[in-house]
């Protein structure tokens, strides 16, 4: 049976101008919003609790858990934010991208709800400076919304506040980690900050925050309008819902595809065409560069957080590269390890060094290094060190593409 796309948070696409607030709102746009205003804010979190939906960005975490502990961290403080985590900057993904481009209101009236929940009063959305295209449309949302009374005082009739302001990225990788990117929100530059204390406790302003991806906000108003019950009728127990996979490589038909959550890699790869030109199945590195690499072996596994876990592989944000037998994984895996080495931020010691250490010894790799068995253990070995003592993510993850790629491809590194 052919797999076909579930379009849930990408309905709207190629159908309104995304530019047109009444093309939103007469398909159906704003009704969960205004919904959830009818409920309590404890009964939004639960709705989306039981609803079982997980962060989009990467991590995986409930996210209605996270919207409780939220509301609920520090009793008695008034001021509370939601930050709108659109900085996209994991290498090959795009699907962010997408939404804000072409169907900015969805996003938006996921956060408006999310605030509601919380009981936050203001939304600040952390867009990356390059997506010209995705700031535009976003403020004319914004402006558009508030125009029409479903941003600012009293929003549609009630008497719940919510302001909400774009702030520009300048392109820093490191900044799509939720602390790193709230140093930068409040002017800094933008180092990872220590946790504990999370966002939820102290985050931007020092006040709790909740910081959740465009894609995860998306699908907020779909869950209050038609409830857990419908939302759990897709994807799979650990995993419900559906997924945005962006694909690029050597496929048919590159691009992003929202399909429920348990479709395998093959299904993956049957809806984007077929490898191109007929060519043979090599690799995929899931969840870009701070991803795993993985083989022909894992082509029928589905691709859930929790099953790719057990699996040694990441689902990370979506992004699936695609690899044919003529491409080069050392290549692939130098270049992250470059990627990683570029974006450190110099703070702590074992990245800093970590990264400009595991790129010379990829170096070596290639260059005819006496013993590259023994090598190749030693970067492994590194990286494991810097998982473990690295201030942030970026530090922890070149673990992940070089262990991955050491576990499937030894032969063609070290040969």
């Amino acid at each position: 049976m052919s797999i076909q796309e579930t379009r849930i948070i990408l309905k709207n696409i190629g159908k309104i101008d995304p530019r047109n607030i009444d093309e939103y709102i007469s398909a159906s746009g704003y009704k969960g919003l205004k919904k959830a205003l009818t409920m309590k804010p404890a009964e939004v979190f639960e709705e989306v609790m039981a609803s079982g939906l997980r962060g989009r960005g990467g991590a995986g975490f409930p996210s209605g858990l996270k919207q409780k502990f939220t509301s609920e961290s520090r009793p008695g403080l008034k001021q509370r934010y939601v930050v709108v985590n659109a900085d996209e900057g994991e290498p090959g993904t795009f699907k962010d991208r997408v939404i804000m481009e072409q169907d900015p209101h969805i996003y938006l009236e996921g956060a408006i709800i999310a605030a509601y929940a919380i009981q936050a009063s203001m939304v600040y959305i952390y867009i990356r400076g390059e997506y010209q295209e995705s700031i535009r449309n976003s403020q004319k949302a914004i402006d558009d919304a508030y125009a029409k009374g479903i941003l600012g005082k009293g929003i549609m009739g009630t008497d719940f506040d919510c302001e909400m302001e774009i702030k520009l990225g300048a392109g820093s990788y490191l900044c799509g980690e939720e602390l790193t990117m709230l140093e930068s929100l409040e002017g800094k530059r933008g180092n990872p900050r220590i946790k504990p204390p999370f966002p939820a406790e102290i985050g931007v302003f020092k006040k709790p925050t909740l910081v959740n991806n465009v894609e995860t906000l998306a699908n907020l108003p779909a869950i209050i309008a038609h409830g857990k019950d419908w939302y759990r009728s897709m994807g799979t127990e650990d995993s419900p819902g559906t997924k945005i996979f962006t694909i690029s490589g050597q496929v048919n038909k590159p691009g992003y595809y929202e399909v429920a959550m348990g479709i395998t890699l093959q299904q993956l790869l049957d809806l984007c065409g077929g490898m191109r030109d007929g060519r043979t199945f090599k690799a995929a590195l899931l969840g870009g560069a701070a991803g795993t690499f993985v083989d022909a072996s894992m082509l029928n596994e589905q691709m859930t957080f929790d099953n790719l876990q057990k699996k040694g592989a990441t689902l990370g944000s979506g992004a699936v590269m695609i690899f044919a037998e003529d491409d080069s994984l050392y290549d692939m895996l130098h270049n992250c390890l470059r990627f990683f080495k570029h974006e450190s931020c110099g703070k702590c010691v074992p990245c800093r060094v970590g990264t400009t250490m595991l790129v010379k010894k990829a170096d070596d790799l290639r260059n005819g290094h006496p013993d590259k068995e023994k090598l190749l253990a030693d970067m492994v070995r590194d990286a494991e060190m810097m998982a473990g003592t690295s201030l942030c993510f970026l530090g922890q993850s070149p673990v992940l593409p070089l262990k991955s790629a050491a576990r499937y491809f030894s032969k063609e590194l070290i040969g």
